[in-house]
Parts: structure tokens; sequence; C-alpha cells
């Protein structure tokens, strides 16, 4: 993967600062319970995809690298707060022949849950 592909998906070396960073500006404090996802009553993701804040087709490319790493017939779940996401994933998950489980409601986007069926 280039440099610029790598930074996208979170692999890549964090970004160098050489100016100490600033005590008055300061980011906002993660809060672990947005993330948090109470899958479906018989629902357990064997993988869990953090694609919040990446825009459209993100979150379908993380999707489409990571699903081959998970057992035939388990669950993936795909965090995602991107309006088009919303649609684009079933719309994979029927071009691609994987099955569709559900979509629920996060405080901040919404937890879409796919079974891997190839």
């Amino acid at each position: 993967m280039t440099g610029r592909r790598l930074r996208l998906f979170g692999r890549g070396p964090a970004s160098r600062r050489t100016d100490p960073p600033d005590a008055a500006v300061s980011s906002p404090p993660f809060l672990q319970p947005e993330r948090t996802v109470v899958p479906p009553s018989g629902l357990a993701p064997a993988l869990t995809i953090d694609a919040l804040g990446r825009k459209c087709p993100i979150p379908i490319i993380m999707l489409a690298e990571q699903i081959r790493d998970v057992p035939l017939g388990a669950v993936v779940a795909v965090l995602a707060d991107d309006p088009a996401a919303y649609t684009d994933v079933p719309s994979w998950c029927a071009m691609k022949s994987q099955e569709f489980v559900c979509a629920q409601d996060l405080p901040r986007g919404w937890a879409l849950f796919i079974r891997r069926t190839l």
C-alpha cells in the first residue's frame, strides 16, 4: 500500500509534530460508550470494524478487506456514521452474496451487521 492509503486506513505511522502541543488547544474528550455495541439477541460479532468518522467509500473498503478474516457464518459489525454507508453496506452485501443481517442505531451513526456467507 502507498503511504497515503496506509494513513487512510489507520495503519500508517502517526503524524509527527515538531512543536510541543499547546495546552490551550486540546481535542475533545473521547467518549468510549459511543462506540459500544450491544448486538441484537443471538448476534455476537466476531469482528467489529470501526469506521466512525470515515467517509464513503472507506467503510466499504474496510469491510471488503477484513471480512475474509472471519470464518464462514460469522457476523461482522461495521460502525459507521456516514449516511452513504447506511445504504451502501446492504447493497455491497447483495452484490457480493453476503447476508445483511440488520442495522442498529447508535448515539452517533449505526452498527451494521453482516454475516459472511462466502
